[in-house]
């Protein structure tokens, strides 16, 4: 990618075909596939990009087997249209990105006969509908086998479990990938863009875009012939400032996730079929830590996303109720939040019921083009339609080129990839696979600074895997521009260890200080922000000091 300050003047001087607004996983999706038809493309996003919605997901590329079950136990069509659409696209997701996405084998415990029987017949059908982009075959397990592949289930009263596979994927990589991917295809992208208006024609129809950059303050111009909303559980904010009279379209849902410590002998996720209120809850192995995940909560857009106490143990009183370890508020490491778009369906009064389809809207005045809904397995598709919608908006024409567009870092990607870095670069195992799971072989290009600068190859904190080279690319090569950026998105050290990455702050700020020219206060009000922030967390969930200092001293991802 360009630096920041090079893409907003390039984006200011420039009329493109096409502006999208929304740097997560659908924005970003449709930027891609309109430069990859030949439209001049922007995209602005007014936080990060990936920063939102779209990196707080369970990390599934799934059809979303709880919409299976609506689909028959509802008789509706139009979740199982969903799955099918889901589980066509989640085969393109692991294609696309094998660095980012694979299999993940599920258990679902199983507690009766009936139960057994319910779910293997369920999950028949689930591989019938993936057809021949199956990940593998569902089977029904004993009980000793279960046992065997999923040691940490509960055991009392365990009749069996019935075993499937679907994909698990990097959300906050992938979507940068899809940014990166969208930059190499000749598109201009710039993040912290605030959106606070439209320019309009005699004729009432969208010219331009006004923004504000962020950081400056400084007021900006984005031109256009068609112009793209896809900022997810935000659309009717940028719908109304199109037409101000806009009727609401969305309705939002938080989610929230925990992770723990992982048992060792945790390699497959669990299933947790039914909680007292009708959701499915995820336990999944997830790059060293087991996250647990997710509630269903119908909130306001701009509510704040810290995870209560009250909601973390919800989460742990269903995980505990399965599992064979119990675990505790104090042995939660980090979570996050998020807020899903969601386009309620008729008669839908409870979130957890509305579906999770996408629907296309076109603005007979202003022109502007929102898709809105939708999930993060879905993201090509969604942008697929869109862009058709695009086209038909301008008078072009051309089909979507992104169904088998190998993303950033994916070619000559395979699954030891890491054993090369450690033998040409003299890298720690560790460090070796982080890289290869977050770049893919754009990691090469990472430990391509370490070669100028042995520092580089130092880790950026003691007792975990990110090393200080990733800091300054991030920052030189994927608009990195504040703390979280690094740790949480680029590098997922603050989903891994809140503990560690507040003892990670002041390298970052340092290297990144270094890099984009702050003065020493900015370095250090920068650390100030980001520790008060995951102080913030900490003391929504009610953790006392003692209980902090004891992870801060945890370097193992295992729970004894």
């Amino acid at each position: 990618m360009k630096s920041r300050a090079a893409a907003l003047r390039v984006i200011e001087s420039t009329h493109f075909d096409v502006c999208v607004i929304g740097g997560g996983a659908t924005g970003s999706g449709c930027a891609l596939d309109a430069q990859l038809r030949g439209l001049r493309t922007a995209l602005v996003d007014a936080g990060d990009f990936a920063g939102a919605t779209s990196s707080a997901s369970t990390k599934l590329a799934h059809g979303g087997v709880r919409y299976l079950q609506q689909a028959f136990a509802e008789l509706d069509f139009g979740q199982f249209q969903v799955v099918q659409e889901a589980l066509r696209e989640r085969a393109l997701m692991l294609q696309n990105a094998p660095h980012l996405a694979h299999p993940r084998q599920f258990l679902v415990p199983c507690f009766s006969k009936t139960a057994g029987l319910y779910y293997a017949a369920g999950l028949k059908l689930y591989d019938w509908i993936a057809g021949r982009a199956g990940l593998g075959a569902s089977r029904l397990l004993s009980r000793a086998q279960a046992l065997e592949v999923l040691p940490a289930m509960a055991r009392d009263g365990l009749r069996g479990a019935v075993s499937y596979f679907d994909g698990q994927f990097d959300d906050t990589r992938f979507g940068l990938s899809l940014v990166k991917s969208f930059s190499e295809a000749g598109g201009e992208n710039a993040n912290y863009v605030n959106v606070v208006g439209f320019e309009k024609d005699r004729n009432g129809r969208l010219a331009a875009v006004l923004a504000v950059d962020s950081f400056t303050g400084s007021h900006l111009r984005v031109a256009a012939r068609a112009f793209v909303n896809a900022t997810g559980p935000y659309s009717d904010h940028l719908r109304s400032l199109g037409t101000p009279d806009a009727t609401a379209r969305l309705t939002a849902s938080k989610g929230v996730h925990i992770l723990l410590p992982l048992p060792g002998d945790m390699k497959h996720a669990l299933l947790i079929p039914k909680t007292e209120d009708g959701r499915v809850i995820f336990a999944i192995p997830w790059l060293g830590r087991l996250l647990v995940g997710t509630t269903d909560e119908e909130v306001k857009p701009d509510q704040p996303l810290t995870v209560s106490r009250a909601e973390a143990e919800y989460l742990l009183r269903h995980l505990n109720r399965y599992s064979s370890l119990q675990y505790s508020i104090a042995d939660v490491i980090s979570a996050f939040s998020g807020v899903r778009p969601l386009v309620r369906a008729k008669h839908a009064r409870q979130t957890k019921k509305l579906v999770r389809s996408h629907e296309i809207e076109v603005d007979a005045g202003s022109g502007l083009i929102s898709i809105l809904g939708g999930k993060w397995t879905t993201y090509r598709a969604m942008a697929e339609d869109t862009i058709d919608r695009v086209q038909k908006q301008l008078g072009g024409s051309g089909s979507s080129m992104t169904h088998h567009h190998l993303l950033a870092g994916a070619a000559g990607y395979h699954s030891e990839y890491w054993r090369g870095l450690t033998s040409e670069y003299g890298l720690a195992e560790d460090s070796a696979r982080h890289l290869s799971q977050k770049f893919g072989t754009e990691a090469a290009a990472v430990l391509a600074l370490a070669k100028q600068n042995i520092e580089m190859k130092e880790p950026i904190v003691q007792g975990a895997a990110p090393i200080r080279a990733e800091v300054v690319y991030c920052a030189r090569e994927e608009m990195a521009v504040t703390i979280e950026d690094v740790l949480a998105r680029r590098i997922g050290l603050q989903n891994f260890s809140w503990a560690l990455s507040t003892e990670a702050a002041e390298v970052v700020a340092t290297l990144l200080g270094r890099e984009l020219g702050w003065p020493p206060e900015q370095t250090s009000r920068a650390v100030e922000d980001y520790v008060s922030k995951i102080e913030r967390q900490w003391q929504a969930l009610g953790l006392s000091t003692a209980s902090r200092a004891t992870q801060s001293s945890e370097r193992s991802s295992s729970k004894e």
